[in-house]
C-alpha cells in the first residue's frame, strides 16, 4: 500500500511538473500579448496630427503648440514628420505613456500646465494609429527617434521627457542616451523583472521575462534633474518598487532625485492629485509651487 501511494505521490507531481512547465512555455511565447494592452487606445490615423517613419513602420501621435487664442489648435491631421500650422515654442514636453493609456488625453493637460512648451506625445507601436507590434527595444528606439525629432525642431530649447508608469522604463532608456533637460517618472519602478515578479512571482520571471526596462542601472547614466511622482495607493506598481528605484539612484551623478509622494492617488488617477500639476511645473520652470 505504502508503495502504491508513494507512486501515486510521484505519478501526481510529474503531472504538475509537466503543467508548470507548459504554462511557462505559453508565458514565454505570449507574454507581450498578456504585458502591452493597445487595443482601448486604437484610432484612427486622421484624429493623429503628426507621424514619424522608423525602420519602415508609421507612428503617429499628437502634438501641441503655444497658440494665439485658447481655442486655436494645430491642425495637421495625418501630417508626415513634426510639421504643423503654427510654430513651436522655444521649450518642449515628451510624454511617454501608461500601458492602455490613451496618450493623446494627456496632451491637454500638459499644455496647460506647462503653456510656454511645446508637447508632443507619440503612441507606442500598435497603440493609437501606430502601426506595428510592441516590443520593448523597438519602443526605446521609437521614443529616441521622436527625442531627435523634436530636437531639431528646437535647436534652442529645453527638452523634458515625461514619463508614465511602463512609459518610465522608455523614458530611463531616452534618458540614459540622450539626456534630456530634465526627466519626470510619474508611478516608477525599478525594473519590470521585479514588476512582474510581483504579481507572478510564482513563475520563473527571471528566465522568462524578455522586455525589462532596467530602469534602476539605465538612470545611473542620467545626470540631469530627475523628478518621482509617486502615488501612495498604488496597487500596480507596488510601493517597493519605486523605493528600490529610489535607492538604486540615491548615489547617481547629477542632482539628488526629487520625490513627491500623493498619498491619496493611486497608479490610475494620479494625474488627478492636487498638488501635482504645481509640483510638475515648478520642477520644469524653475518656478516655486504655490501651496
Amino acid at each position: 500500500m505504502t508503495n502504491l501511494f508513494a507512486k501515486v505521490a510521484l505519478w501526481g507531481l510529474a503531472v504538475i511538473a509537466v503543467l508548470y512547465a507548459a504554462l511557462c512555455v505559453v508565458m514565454f511565447f505570449q507574454q507581450r500579448r498578456l504585458m502591452y494592452f493597445p487595443q482601448m487606445t486604437r484610432v484612427e490615423a486622421a484624429h493623429t496630427n503628426f507621424s514619424l517613419q522608423q525602420a519602415g513602420v508609421t507612428l503617429r501621435g499628437w502634438q501641441s503648440h503655444p497658440q494665439a487664442g485658447p481655442t486655436a489648435r494645430t491642425d495637421t491631421a495625418g501630417a508626415p514628420g513634426l510639421a504643423a500650422a503654427t510654430a513651436p515654442a522655444r521649450d518642449a514636453v515628451i510624454y511617454l505613456g501608461g500601458n492602455a493609456e490613451r496618450v493623446e488625453q494627456a496632451v491637454p493637460l500638459l499644455r496647460q500646465w506647462l503653456p510656454a512648451h511645446s508637447v508632443y506625445a507619440l503612441a507606442y507601436r500598435g497603440y493609437g494609429a501606430s502601426d506595428g507590434t510592441p516590443t520593448g527595444a523597438d519602443l526605446e528606439r521609437d521614443a529616441m527617434a521622436l527625442f531627435d525629432a523634436v530636437q531639431q525642431r528646437h535647436p534652442q530649447g529645453r527638452i523634458t521627457v515625461v514619463g508614465r508608469s511602463l512609459g518610465t522604463g522608455v523614458a530611463a532608456a531616452v534618458a540614459a542616451q540622450r539626456q534630456p533637460a530634465h526627466l519626470v517618472l510619474i508611478t516608477p519602478f525599478d525594473s519590470m523583472i521585479a514588476t512582474v515578479r510581483d504579481h507572478y512571482g510564482w513563475l520563473p520571471v527571471g528566465l522568462l521575462l524578455r522586455d525589462r526596462y532596467p530602469s534602476d542601472e539605465r538612470l545611473q547614466h542620467y545626470g540631469g534633474p530627475l523628478l518621482v511622482l509617486r502615488a501612495g495607493r498604488d496597487a500596480l506598481v507596488l510601493p517597493a518598487r519605486t523605493d528600490a528605484l529610489e535607492r538604486a539612484l540615491a548615489n547617481r551623478q547629477g542632482p539628488a532625485v526629487e520625490v513627491e509622494n500623493f498619498a491619496a492617488a493611486d497608479h490610475i488617477d494620479i494625474l488627478e492629485a492636487p498638488g501635482l500639476a504645481a509640483r510638475l511645473r515648478s520642477f520644469v520652470e524653475g518656478v516655486p509651487a504655490q501651496h
